[in-house]
């Protein structure tokens, strides 16, 4: 039906490149490229159900992209690249007439700072070209809106209160590492928390605000507060929202791993000099972590990640707990990565599946959350991410 081109080859890109290889009906040509081909040589020798094509491309060369689509010629590009390439590859998409899709919002590369007003600046222009550019189609963001949304739809009239809960309740056996771009995830979680409420943001500090929660086939976990991209949009696509906060999950163990490299300036995106070269702590540290794509072949147990929602409907006070949980192991058997990737990698495909056949395709830069979320809900668990949903229970927090 379409061409697809892939950008990014860290497990991401893989599990986007076998999950869309599972759909030939769908994507009847995929291409995978990145910086390092043998990279993407390697993803594409994995799967047997479809060839797959590569290519090299530096991601922060417009003119290189440029050139790449317009050679392959695709319907979509379906970014799982570094964040603060976002918008080069959104200017070559306008720049060649194709249609974008990605898993997590920019950020400039000197700021640990993410939000959604650089890529919403892109409205216009991707109306006036009748192009659709969906942003943060992963799991958080994006399977989450999509949970809000669904609910919000078909079980209340107006939702007031929403906590989207993360638990990693694996194991891949390391001292540290972390689960996805370690340069990006560092950066994210040593920021200052936020959450909504009362129609204002309310900043905390790192990891300040913690509260034992229950996850479903894992237990009690420490969960954290912290601010999370998804929780701009959804404020804004709901406003009887009265409080939005996103927790997250972390060992004692992993924690302080994070201070140590915090208070020996290993987390520091401030370049120095060493022996004449000028590097950045935190990409150097990058280098020496483990890959994420290496942690799947010995992870064991499974992900927990949904939406705890309470508001009202027909007048009564209601709540639900909408969630999935996802074996790293099955995650590996099916496409080699762990299952981080994976429920990042799986929305990503259906998201383009969405657009490709027209369910969510409409001129200009949006959100999840803003589309119709029972075609996806419909089908997100055919392709590897079963949900399940539970009315009136204790969402354990006090409103």
């Amino acid at each position: 039906m379409a061409k697809v081109l892939i950008i990014g080859a860290g497990g991401v890109g893989r599990v986007v490149a076998h999950k869309c290889a599972q759909v030939p009906e769908v994507f009847s040509e995929i291409m995978l490229a990145s910086r390092t081909k043998s990279k993407c040589d390697e993803i594409a020798n994995s799967i047997t159900t479809q060839t797959i094509k590569t290519a090299q491309v530096d991601a922060e060369n417009t003119a290189e992209l440029v050139a790449l689509i317009r050679s392959f010629k695709p319907e979509l590009v379906i970014n799982v690249a570094l964040p603060y390439q976002d918008l080069l590859i959104m200017d070559a998409c306008l720049e060649t007439g194709v249609h974008y899709l990605d898993t997590a919002n920019y950020e400039p590369k000197d700021e640990a700072k993410f939000e959604y007003s650089w890529q919403w600046a892109y409205f216009d222009k991707f109306k006036e070209k009748e192009l659709t550019a969906i942003l943060g189609c992963g799991f958080d963001p994006g399977q989450t809106q999509i949970y809000t949304a669904y609910a919000a739809k078909h079980y209340f009239d107006e939702i007031h209160y929403l906590d989207i809960v993360d638990c990693n309740g694996g194991d891949h056996g390391k001292a540290f590492a972390t689960n996805f771009n370690p340069e990006i995830n560092i950066r994210e979680i040593t920021q200052n928390g936020k959450y909504w409420k009362n129609d204002a943001w309310v900043e905390t500090k790192p990891h300040e605000i913690m509260r034992p929660l229950t996850y479903p086939n894992i237990g009690v976990r420490n969960s954290y507060l912290m601010y999370h991209e998804e929780l701009e949009s959804l404020v804004k696509n709901f406003p009887t929202l009265k409080q939005a906060r996103f927790w997250m999950t972390f060992s004692d163990e992993y924690l302080t791993h994070l201070r140590v490299i915090q208070n020996i300036g290993m987390a520091s995106i401030e370049p120095i000099m060493y022996k004449g070269v000028e590097i950045v702590p935190l990409q150097f540290l990058k280098e020496t972590l483990p890959k994420p794509e290496t942690l799947g072949e010995n992870y064991t147990g499974e992900t927990s990640i949904g939406c705890r929602i309470k508001g009202v409907k027909n007048g009564k006070s209601k709540t639900i707990y909408i969630w999935n949980n996802c074996s790293h192991q099955a995650a590996f058997d099916e496409t080699g990565a762990q299952g981080v990737s994976y429920t990042t990698g799986v929305p990503a495909m259906l998201g383009a599946l969405m657009l490709i056949t027209g369910k969510w395709k409409k001129p200009g830069v949006f959100n999840v959350e803003e589309f119709n979320p029972d075609p996806f809900m419909e089908k997100i668990g055919t392709y590897g991410l079963p949900w399940e949903i539970k009315e009136n229970i204790d969402l354990e927090f006090e409103y």
